[in-house]
C-alpha cells in the first residue's frame, strides 16, 4: 500500500509538469507567438467575411525585390522564420501569408477549397500591398499553390521556386484509395504530438531529430488540444481533399517563367500513402526520382538537389539551403 501511495504521489507531481510542456492553442493558433508582427488582411470570399494573417518583413537594406513564401499543409508563416531572416538580410522584402483554413487565418465551417481560390486570395493580398510582381516560393503543399498562382498570374510571377513540392505525382491515378472528407476528418481528430513527431522525423528530416524541431510539432499539436479541435480538423480534412483531387503536375509545361526545384532527396511524402497497397507504397514519394522527372517537364527549369536532406531542407539544414536559395533568386536563366 505504501509503495502504491508513493507511486500515486509521484504521478500527481509529474502530471502537471508534463501538461505544462504540452501547450494548448486556439483554433487560429491563439497563444502561439510568431517571429515577426502578424497583420491581417480582411476579405470577402464565398459570401463570408474572412481574415488572412500574414507577415510583411522589410529588409534593412532593400534591393527592391519581393519574395512571397507559401507554406505547406502542416506548416505556417512562422515556420519560414529562418528563410525570412536569410532573405531580408540579402535585401528582399518578404510576404508570408497564412492561407485561409490554416494557422492564424480564418477556418470557415463551409468553404470550397481550391488552389485557384487560395491563389486568388493571395493575389488580393498582394494587390492590397501594391505588389505587382514577386518571386514566389512554395514548400510542400505551398508548391502546388505556388504553381497554380504562377499559372493564373504569370505576369505577377517573376520566378518560381518549389521546395519539395508535393503533387509531383498523381496519387489517385497511381492507385492510392480515395478518402472522403468525413474519413479525413475522423483521421485528423486522432492527431497527436507523438504521431506528428514520428512522421516529421521520418519524412521531414531523414530520420534525424534535433530539439529545435519540437517547436513545430507543438505548433500543430497545440491546436488539437484546444476547444477548437473539431474546427481545425475539419479544415484540415477539406484541404486534404483539395490536395488529393486537384493535381497541377499536368500543367507544368505551361510555366513559362524560370522555375527552380529545390529537392531534399530523402523525402518520401505522398498523400494517402498509408492507405495504399504495400506494393504501391514502395513506389510513392521517391523524390530522388521525382525531381529529375519533373525537371524535364519545365520549359525553363533547374534542379538543386540535397542528397542527405528530407522534406524540409530549409529547416533541417538552413546553412546548406539558404545559400542555394539566394543563388537561385539572383541567377538569370
Amino acid at each position: 500500500m505504501k509503495i502504491q501511495w508513493i507511486t500515486l504521489l509521484l504521478a500527481s507531481l509529474i502530471a502537471p509538469v508534463v501538461q505544462a510542456a504540452e501547450p494548448v492553442y486556439g483554433p487560429r493558433l491563439e497563444g502561439f507567438d510568431y517571429p515577426y508582427p502578424v497583420q491581417y488582411f480582411r476579405l470577402n470570399s464565398q459570401q463570408q467575411a474572412l481574415e488572412m494573417a500574414y507577415l510583411d518583413v522589410a529588409a534593412p537594406q532593400p534591393n527592391g525585390k519581393v519574395v512571397v513564401l507559401l507554406h505547406g499543409k502542416n506548416f505556417c508563416a512562422a515556420t519560414w522564420e529562418g528563410s525570412i531572416k536569410a532573405l531580408t538580410a540579402a535585401g528582399y522584402r518578404v510576404i508570408a501569408p497564412d492561407q485561409v483554413g490554416f494557422c492564424k487565418s480564418s477556418k470557415p465551417a463551409q468553404y470550397q477549397f481550391s488552389f485557384q481560390q487560395l491563389a486568388a486570395n493571395t493575389k488580393a493580398l498582394l494587390d492590397k500591398l501594391q505588389i505587382s510582381q514577386a518571386a514566389v516560393l512554395g514548400h510542400s503543399m505551398g508548391g502546388m499553390l505556388a504553381s497554380r498562382f504562377a499559372l493564373l498570374y504569370p505576369d505577377s510571377t517573376e520566378q518560381l521556386v518549389l521546395v519539395n513540392p508535393i503533387g509531383l505525382e498523381d496519387w489517385k491515378a497511381l492507385g492510392v484509395p480515395y478518402r472522403t472528407v468525413d474519413q479525413w476528418y475522423q483521421r485528423d481528430l486522432a492527431t497527436s504530438a507523438a504521431g506528428i513527431k514520428q512522421y516529421q522525423k521520418d519524412t521531414y528530416y531523414g530520420g534525424h531529430w534535433r530539439p529545435e524541431f519540437d517547436r513545430w510539432v507543438q505548433m500543430q499539436a497545440g491546436m488539437y488540444r484546444g476547444d477548437g479541435k473539431q474546427q481545425v480538423a475539419w479544415n484540415s480534412a477539406l484541404t486534404a481533399d483539395m490536395i488529393f483531387t486537384q493535381p497541377v503536375l499536368y500543367e507544368f509545361g505551361q510555366l513559362q517563367m524560370p522555375v527552380t526545384l529545390m529537392i531534399g532527396e530523402l523525402d518520401n511524402t505522398a498523400i494517402g500513402k498509408d492507405a495504399a497497397p504495400d506494393a504501391l507504397k514502395k513506389q510513392l514519394g521517391q523524390y530522388a526520382q521525382l525531381g529529375p522527372a519533373t525537371l524535364k517537364k519545365l520549359p525553363k527549369g533547374r534542379l538543386v538537389r540535397f542528397a542527405d536532406l528530407g522534406h524540409s531542407p530549409q529547416i533541417q539544414a538552413p546553412e546548406q539551403f539558404h545559400p542555394q536559395l539566394l543563388q537561385a533568386l539572383s541567377t538569370k536563366f
